[in-house]
């Protein structure tokens, strides 16, 4: 773990140019001839626009400048005029993706109004802002994501049902099978390119995968998933197949989420940690878990921002297979029913809470952003922990859920966006500019989706 001093909030202007010396002089010597230049809309959809390794000193500079008004939520067409400033610290070489004659590069940029302050509609701004309260507070915030996704053999474009590359289960060794052979080319193709992967294998569902990646300030985290989505689309289609990082395509097979492990550190201390305590979980820890707790409903829209979000959280019932997808707002020590769960660990520096809520189709950047504001919120306001769940919550009744003390979740993006647009905390957190697009833009999604007349109902009532 490195201190907030090194971490990317706190870079100084030489830091900066070094990096910037190191990126030119890494485009001469690899003879690289495509820079591609990364930032997301509000919605977390990668953009990028290539530029010859000549023009990059000016970029440095000066920036790219582009149209704000036509990437989602940047700007009104009045004040389009924007600037993708190029950050070198996120320089890396994509050397699967050269071409004969060269390679090729990427680096994410931070997105600038014509005078250089930073744009509000920029996600990674939105993060940095939420990392530098907690920076002033003495904290350094690390994040480590468990990513799932499915390969399929196809992508019907008439919205049927797509076939799985396998029919591997839990751990599966799918020997000879698409699968075995994709995760071992996609983790070389993420490690080449900087992303240290800690474990892959294969997940629950047919066709269903999981690589997770190893702990990095949460900066650093966010860019890794967007880069991790990349790649992943990428090798799969050099493997003739598809990946999606939609949270649940099949109906009656677990969908795909994000377990998020987070931690705190001052310095070289991991605040969570406290060796007097029965899970050694210290004061710090246990405010920081019910500050997620207490405004979990409020962040769920951002955490779980599509329609067929909710699809994950509460499938269909009557399946054979059972979800470990949270739907109810309840902590636990080793309890993977519970939407924050205590794991267990052997090194004072590996303590951490799982927010197991987020789904892999998410905004990395605002979804970070709004659970470090809900924990340190729980820290600065002394929120109390109420006591874990014990018991598989998917088991127990309405009944005996409302008398323990266990919100529901929202269960729907409808119902998402009715909390959340009442949230200042979220809107806080995000800033005004993306807050109401973000409303806005779910609220027609969700319009779009109840007037949409689905195969299941034709199927249900055309016959009536």
């Amino acid at each position: 773990m490195t201190d907030a001093a090194n971490s990317p909030t706190a870079r100084s202007e030489a830091d900066v140019d070094r990096q910037q010396e190191f990126v030119l002089r890494t485009l001469e010597e690899r003879d690289i001839r495509f820079v591609r230049l990364w930032f997301t809309d509000v919605l977390g959809t990668l953009k990028s626009v290539s530029v010859a390794p000549a023009e990059l000193e000016a970029a440095f500079e000066e920036g790219i400048g582009f149209d704000g008004s036509a990437i989602q939520g940047f700007a009104r067409v009045y004040e389009s005029d924007m600037v993708a400033m190029p950050d070198p610290t996120t320089f890396q070489v994509f050397p699967f993706e050269g071409s004969e004659g060269g390679e090729s590069a990427r680096m994410f940029c931070d997105i600038l109004t014509p005078d250089g302050s930073p744009s509000w509609a920029d996600p990674r701004h939105v993060l940095r802002r939420a990392l530098s309260h907690a920076a002033e507070r003495g904290f350094t915030f690390y994040t480590h994501p468990e990513i799932e996704f499915f390969l399929l053999h196809d992508h019907p474009l008439d919205g049927g049902t797509p076939e799985p590359v396998d029919a591997g289960g839990y751990f599966d060794h799918t020997t000879h099978a698409v699968a075995r052979d994709f995760r071992r080319q996609a983790v070389l193709a993420l490690e080449r390119i900087g992303i240290s992967v800690e474990f892959s294998h294969h997940e629950v569902a047919p066709g269903q995968q999981e690589i997770d990646l190893r702990y990095a300030d949460a900066l650093t985290t966010a860019d890794n998933v967007m880069s991790f989505r990349h790649v992943i689309k990428e090798v799969a289609l050099s493997a003739g197949v598809h990946a999606t990082f939609m949270p649940k395509p099949f109906t009656d097979q677990p969908g795909s989420g994000m377990h998020t492990h987070l931690s705190l550190f001052e310095g070289e201390r991991n605040a969570f940690h406290d060796p007097g305590d029965p899970m050694q979980l210290s004061k710090v820890g246990r405010a920081f878990i019910a500050g997620l707790l207490t405004h979990a409903r409020e962040y769920t829209a951002i955490t779980n921002q599509w329609v067929n979000s909710y699809k994950r959280l509460f499938p269909a019932p009557l399946t054979d297979w059972v979800t470990e997808a949270p739907a109810y707002v309840c902590w636990g020590h080793l309890n993977r029913s519970a939407l924050v769960r205590v794991p267990a660990f052997g090194k004072a520096n590996s303590a951490r809470v799982e927010v197991r809520s987020l789904d892999s189709a998410c905004n990395p950047y605002l979804a970070f952003a709004v659970l470090l504001a809900a924990g340190l919120k729980g820290i600065e306001e002394g929120y109390e922990l109420p006591p874990g769940a014990e018991d598989d919550v998917w088991s127990l009744t309405d009944t005996e859920r409302r008398a323990a003390g266990y919100p529901t979740l929202p269960q729907n993006l409808s119902e998402a966006l009715d909390v959340l647009e009442h949230s200042e905390f979220v809107a806080e957190t995000l800033g005004e500019g993306v807050f109401d697009f973000f409303c806005k833009n779910k609220r027609a999604e969700w319009q779009a989706y109840r007037r949409e007349v689905t195969p299941y109902e034709r199927k249900r009532y055309l016959g009536l």
